[in-house]
């Protein structure tokens, strides 16, 4: 509750480092592949991911929820990590990308208070307010029944031509493209609303101010208000 996250040595009783966000957050999950940096789910609908090492500031922000973030947990092979929220939304973010993959979402579900990976990575299992468990394939376009040899070539040789043209604008846009509720678009619009007034204001008060007076901070710097060691 005082927005604090802080490190301790199983075999000490005083706390390694300590660092304060600007908002609380719910929930936190180590890489299991990468024991030196662990995810942050926050109130401010962002996932921060920090190096234990250097605590300074964020390795990298991962957005797209309009929501608190309340679950998280890691994908065994440590590559990516799924997320659930107040915003009644999953989502699953690759570990070095700042944008989801996969979303999911149903008309029913509400706040997913838990999320967890099945250990072959295949699916995800949810549970929401509304008492229900609910599972999803892991990869939303993958079947789950068995393929032969020619099935499997055809979808190794589609895989392999995204991959070639992933740089095409309209490539790019229908991989990038996700379903989500009238309510959530909505909300992200907003959100973005007020992101970009906030970087005008700070940019009129830069060009009409002495130099100095309001120096540019990264975003992911901005959160971190306090450190100690």
């Amino acid at each position: 509750m005082d927005r604090s996250i802080i490190l301790y040595d199983i075999n000490g009783n005083t706390p390694l480092k300590k660092l304060f966000l600007k908002n609380k957050s719910s929930c936190i999950c180590w890489n299991p592949h990468e024991p030196i940096n662990f995810v942050v789910g926050n109130e401010d609908g962002n996932c921060y991911t920090f190096d234990m090492r250097k605590m300074d500031e964020a390795k990298l922000i991962h957005k797209d929820h309009v929501n608190a973030v309340l679950s998280i947990d890691f994908a065994p092979h440590g590559k990516e990590f799924v997320t659930g929220s107040f915003d009644k939304t999953i989502r699953i973010f690759p570990s070095f990308s700042g944008k989801s993959r996969e979303i999911y979402h149903t008309k029913r579900m509400q706040q997913v208070n838990a999320v967890a990976y099945s250990m072959d990575c295949q699916y995800v299992i949810s549970g929401s307010e509304d008492t229900n468990l609910r599972i999803w394939k892991a990869e939303a376009s993958k079947s789950i029944m068995p393929l032969n040899k020619r099935q499997k070539e055809k979808i190794a040789y589609s895989n392999a031509l995204k991959r070639k043209f992933s740089h095409n604008s309209e490539i790019k846009r229908i991989l990038r493209h996700k379903h989500v509720p009238k309510l959530i678009k909505k909300l992200k619009e907003r959100k973005h609303a007020k992101i970009e007034s906030k970087h005008r204001k700070e940019d009129n008060i830069r060009a009409n101010s002495k130099p100095g007076t309001l120096p540019y901070v990264p975003e992911r710097k901005q959160k971190i208000t306090n450190l100690e060691d």
